[in-house]
Formats: structure tokens, C-alpha cells, sequence
């Protein structure tokens, strides 16, 4: 006889009330209108950012040749395809909102859903929309020739303003930010093709004619893909593969791994939004068996288009490789519209991680996490209490603006007093850390409540997978970078301090 969830375990995220009559049954937030074709698209738009531009040059620094590279971004696009599955297990089983908080809560108890929410709320998702900001505005240093203004102050002030005018655009309401998702989403596309394009028409004129050296990086033409050579850092730096040992090699390929797993970050988000599909059991599995295929096949059409349009050693010295591969073959002028295209690519994934955000905090804050002033939807301030006598509001303004003020200040705070290697470092320990357990959960569900109604199941193995791969991440960042993992502990610390708090404050 199937087993369901215990009602009082069931992890649902109640609407908060707005007066003081008494508690009603739970009920969403968000009413249930997304399709699978707008799911897809937000996944997508999500997941498309500037990883697919900024990372192949770290890949390429940490492996021996461009097939292996290649390998590396099928094996990121596999394993997020894998956590991704694992959680539209969870997402048909235990109803909730707020992405991976409310599996956590269900499988572990409420600690660790709170602490969940309060590393995604307060370093997760503002370290991610941080990092795109510093982004968006290197594209265009980047594309007029400057690279050395990082830690400028005028720098980190255009990321912030970038980070408000975007983030500010989920403030409108919820139509709108569809709308420009949908706008971003096919700036990603043509950012995409641009490239594919351009490796196609080298490939067609080096084969017709290959005396030609003036035509992309030759080194596609000339080389063996598969066989070692030496790969170059920006610092100078030479690594020659041939007198590296197995395990030297091991830890360049799980670096090489990490940067593509940066460029895969937000293959968990529809989760996010699976209570707002019309109907989350067949349109959840659906979105992401469609949108991590597409999004695989981008990556790995754009990188090997990279290796035909550039010399191999520029690949690995470039931190911008779409602007670098497209002001080679076409000019600066082209390459400066590379750059603006992919400025809204990154603007898109701004955008989406702000939606994402939002949505998150009013979901802690209806399960009292966080304080009831971010429930409020479609305005800036406290709650209100309304009047009987009070007509019922007919606006359409329904964003969660409180939430979204949260997420700009504290990514304006990451911006400020971080940079984008250490904010990376500290984005994917904090994710991969609460990614894994929940995993790990999924797999514990399976022996303890066996019965449990899972109406989308995949392969015990996949979790598996995902899980021994996920804790060496988290093991091997921890343990090459210990000044982000000491300040996660400390945010975890203070979250512990606040729940104890918070269960005593209540309890008496």
C-alpha cells in the first residue's frame, strides 16, 4: 500500500497571513501558471550565461588536449543532468516551494531546510548574481582592450549598477520578467549560433582550401585533438602533461571539472518554480530532459567551435573567449558586438537568478525562516493589516520587491569586498555542499520510505553517481581554498545561532 507524506512532516511553505485571524490551511504563494514550454525557456535561460563564454579557458588550462576538454563539458552537462533528474524526483514526491529547502526539511528535519535557505538567501544566489555583474561589465572592458581594472573602484561600481538595473526589472511584476526572459533567452541563442556559425565557415573555407593560414586558429586543421601538448597560463605559467603523475593529473581534471560544473550552475532551478506548473508531475521531468539536452549540445558545439576559430594556446589564456574568437576572425567591430550580445546573455541570467532569489525568500519567510516583512508582494515595506471595509486590490503588481531588495544589497556587499575567482570558489562550495545532501537524501528516501508516491523515478544509480561526485567537490574545494570555506562556516555558525534563537524566542 503506498505510503504518502506525513502531513506534519510534509514540508509545505504556507502563505503567510496578512492580519491576525486565525491560521488558515496552507495555500501557495505563486498561483500555477507556467507551462513546460516557459519552464523550459526559464532553465534555460538560467543555465545559459557566462560560463559557456568565460570558463573554456580555465577548462582548457587544466587539461592536455581539446578532446579531453570536450569530455569535460559532456561530463558537467552529465552530472547536472543527473542532480537534475534526481531532484525532479524529489520535486514530484514532496509538494513545496522554495527549491531544495523544503526536501531537505522533509528528509532531515527543519534545521536543515533552514539552513538551507538561509546559504542559498544569504551567500548562494547574491554570490551568483555578483559574479555575473563582475561579468557582465569585464565583457566590455574586455572588448575595448582593457584587462588589468578588476579591483578598480569604477569597476566594481558599474557591476553594482549593472546588479540594480537588471535585478530591479523583477520588481515590475511577474509578466514582465517572463517577457524578458523570453527577450535574453534569444540573445543566448544568437550569441550561440554566432560562434557555431563562425567555426562552420572556417571549417568550409580551410577544407576548400588549405594552404590558407589566415583563416581561424589552423591548429584544428593541423593537429591531433586527442594527443598531449602543453598548455599555457595567463600568469605564463607552462604545464608540460608528459611529466605530470596520475594523481597530479587527477587534480587538474576535477579543476577542469569545477569550471564546467560553474558553467552548468542553475541546472537545479526549475525546482524553483515546479509549484507554479500547471501540472509540476509530467511538466518538471519533461522541462529538464528537454532544456540540460539542449543546453549540453550549445556547450559543446560553442567549445569545439572555439578550438576552430582560435590557436589552442589562446583558448587557454583567455578569459574571454567568444569576444577574443570573434574580433579575430571578423575585427574589433564584430567583436564588440560579440561582447554586447553577450552582456544580455549575462543580463538574462541576472534576471533569472533574481526571479529565482525572490522567490526563494518569500518562500523561507511564509515558513517563518526569515521575517514576514518578505512575504510582501507587489510592494516595497511592512505588512499591512486590511480593514474589512478595504476593496479587494486589483493590481497586477506581484513582485516580490521586498525579497529582491534583500538579494541587491547582499550581492552589492559581494561585489564590493569580493572578486570573481574567490566569489566562484565560495558560490560552489556553498551550492555542491547542500546539493549533496540533498542527493544523499533522495537516496536515503528510497530505503526508508520505499513506498513513498514518486510519480517520475529515475535510476537509483544516477543519484549515486552524482552524490560521490558532488562530496569530492566539496571535499577538494574545501581543502584548496580554506578562506571561503572558513566564511561559509561562520555564515552557518551565525544561521545555527539565529534558528536557536529564533526556537527558544518562540518556545517561551
Amino acid at each position: 500500500m503506498p505510503v504518502h507524506p506525513d502531513p506534519s512532516r510534509q514540508p509545505l511553505l504556507a502563505d503567510a497571513q496578512q492580519d491576525d485571524s486565525p491560521p488558515t490551511p496552507p495555500s501557495k504563494t505563486f498561483t500555477p501558471t507556467f507551462g513546460a514550454a516557459a519552464a523550459y525557456g526559464i532553465l534555460v535561460s538560467i543555465v545559459i550565461g557566462s560560463g559557456v563564454f568565460t570558463s573554456p579557458g580555465a577548462i582548457d588550462t587544466n587539461v592536455p588536449s581539446p578532446a579531453m576538454a570536450l569530455v569535460m563539458w559532456l561530463t558537467g552537462g552529465i552530472l547536472a543532468w543527473a542532480g537534475a533528474n534526481t531532484l525532479a524526483e524529489l520535486g514530484t514526491a514532496i509538494q513545496g516551494e522554495g527549491g531544495v529547502q523544503p526536501y531537505l526539511q522533509y528528509i532531515y528535519g527543519d534545521l536543515a531546510g533552514f539552513l538551507a535557505a538561509w546559504t542559498w538567501i544569504i551567500a548562494v544566489m547574491p554570490a551568483t548574481i555578483a559574479i555575473l555583474s563582475i561579468v557582465f561589465v569585464e565583457s566590455i572592458y574586455s572588448a575595448l582592450g582593457v584587462t588589468d581594472r578588476a579591483d578598480a573602484l569604477s569597476h566594481k561600481g558599474l557591476s553594482v549598477l549593472v546588479l540594480v538595473v537588471v535585478s530591479l526589472a523583477n520588481s515590475i511584476s511577474t509578466r514582465v520578467s517572463t517577457h524578458l526572459s523570453r527577450f535574453f533567452l534569444g540573445t543566448k541563442f544568437t550569441s550561440i549560433i554566432l560562434v557555431v556559425v563562425a567555426g562552420l565557415a572556417v571549417v568550409v573555407l580551410q577544407t576548400s582550401q588549405p594552404d590558407r593560414t589566415d583563416i581561424g586558429g589552423r591548429d584544428w586543421f593541423v593537429r591531433n585533438w586527442f594527443a598531449y601538448r602543453d598548455t599555457i597560463h595567463p600568469d605564463g605559467h607552462r604545464t608540460v602533461w608528459q611529466d605530470l603523475g596520475a594523481w597530479e593529473m587527477l587534480g587538474h581534471y576535477s579543476t577542469a571539472i569545477y569550471g564546467a560544473l560553474w558553467a552548468y550552475s542553475g541546472w537545479d532551478k526549475a525546482i524553483y518554480i515546479s509549484s507554479e506548473l500547471k501540472d509540476p508531475s509530467r511538466q518538471l521531468p519533461l522541462t529538464i530532459n528537454t532544456a540540460i539536452p539542449t543546453i549540453v549540445l550549445c556547450f559543446f558545439v560553442a567549445n569545439a567551435a572555439y578550438y576552430i576559430l582560435l590557436p589552442w594556446d589562446v583558448v587557454s589564456t583567455s578569459d574571454s573567449v567568444a569576444v577574443t574568437a570573434i574580433s579575430r576572425l571578423l575585427g574589433v567591430r564584430f567583436g564588440i558586438l560579440a561582447a554586447v550580445l553577450i552582456c544580455l546573455v549575462v543580463a538574462g541570467s541576472i534576471l533569472g537568478n533574481s526571479l529565482v532569489v525572490g522567490r526563494m525568500t518569500v518562500a523561507a519567510a511564509n515558513k517563518g525562516w526569515f521575517p514576514r516583512l518578505f512575504t510582501v508582494i507587489g510592494r516595497v515595506g511592512l505588512l499591512k493589516h486590511r480593514s474589512p471595509d478595504d476593496a479587494p486590490s486589483s493590481t497586477t503588481f506581484d513582485a516580490p520587491v521586498n525579497a529582491v531588495l534583500l538579494s541587491i544589497v547582499l550581492s552589492a556587499l559581494y561585489i564590493l569586498f569580493g572578486d570573481f575567482r574567490s566569489l566562484l570558489t565560495f558560490n560552489g562550495l556553498g551550492e555542491y555542499t547542500f546539493f549533496f545532501l540533498t542527493v544523499l537524501g533522495a537516496i536515503i528516501l528510497r530505503w526508508r520510505e520505499p513506498g513513498l508516491k514518486r510519480p517520475y523515478k529515475p535510476l537509483l544509480i544516477i543519484p549515486v553517481v552524482f552524490a560521490l561526485v558532488s562530496g569530492f567537490v566539496i571535499v577538494r574545494g574545501a581543502t584548496f581554498a580554506p578562506v571561503q570555506a572558513l566564511v561559509l562556516v561562520v555564515l552557518w555558525a551565525i544561521g545555527l545561532v539565529i534558528y536557536w534563537v529564533k526556537m527558544r524566542w518562540f518556545a517561551s
